[in-house]
């Protein structure tokens, strides 16, 4: 039996490398025009391709700027890096974004985390690189801080602040992934994915969990429409645009947004 399908929403996932602030600003401004649901960026300190010293900016610093740039389209990290911060200092930082969105509602601030691999970014920050696995079991340790601080927090979130977890490693990750997330993304094709949402069941079993609460996500990629279509067909409902400075295609956003359409209608 097929999943039931939740709504289609595309994503655009402006780099913050190769451009100007400026840049950054007018783009975001088109993609809320356009009608993308969600903006995120990314949580690294240099580009992750093209020029490896080339302009590159903070990323919860721009999630504060665009929670007040933007009014309607909900923003994030994909994802942050859970290494960076005190897991407390990640939970009011998401907070007080959280609120900076609200223009009066419920806040727009899109909790994406992961347990971070990009090792220039802990040489030079100084941060301990561990393995891959001390950083998922820093991860799954962080999370329950996070959330045990969201409900301490004087003024509270505006609402259940969304997790979204990156990443498919089926013994952590994908646990992790059933404890915690509202929303999973991988970069799976249908094969892998079929084959991991199998994982992520099971991991629901033994956590107690119903893993359909979660959205799942994907990144659109270089992906022909009939791959989307196969991973939509499996449940995946959130699609990312990757796109980067110094000039951001957005005709590349919009074809999706098109066919998000199409799919909605």
């Amino acid at each position: 039996m097929s999943p039931k399908l939740r709504p289609v929403r595309i994503a655009a996932q402006m780099a913050p490398q190769h451009t100007t602030y400026e840049n950054i600003r007018t783009t975001a401004a088109a993609l809320e025009e356009m009608g993308v649901d969600v903006i995120f960026n990314w949580d690294h300190f240099y580009p992750l391709y093209g020029e490896p010293d080339g302009p590159h900016f903070e990323s919860w610093a721009m999630l504060a700027a665009l929670a007040e740039q933007t009014s309607r389209v909900e923003i994030g990290a994909l994802v942050n890096c859970n290494s960076y911060r005190n897991p407390n200092l990640q939970a009011d930082m998401a907070r007080t974004i959280d609120h900076i969105s609200a223009k009066g509602g419920q806040g727009r601030f899109v909790f994406g985390t992961g347990s971070g691999w990009f090792e220039r970014d802990y040489d030079e920050y100084g941060y301990e690189f561990g393995t891959k696995g001390s950083r998922l079991d820093a991860l799954a340790a962080a999370l329950p801080v996070i959330e045990n601080r969201w409900g301490k927090l004087n003024p509270a979130p505006t609402r259940k602040i969304p997790v979204l977890i990156g990443g498919g490693g089926e013994k952590k990750t994908l646990r992790i992934v059933a404890k915690h997330a509202d929303i999973w993304h991988s970069f799976s094709d249908p094969e892998t994915l079929r084959h991991k949402l199998g994982v992520l069941a099971k991991h629901g079993e033994d956590v107690g969990r119903d893993v359909s609460e979660i959205e799942i996500s994907t990144e659109v990629g270089n992906r022909e429409r009939s791959e989307v279509e196969a991973i939509r067909e499996l449940g995946a409902s959130l699609f990312t645009v990757g796109i980067s400075g110094p000039d951001y295609d957005l005709d590349a956003v919009q074809k999706w947004i098109d066919w998000r359409d199409e799919q909605n209608s």
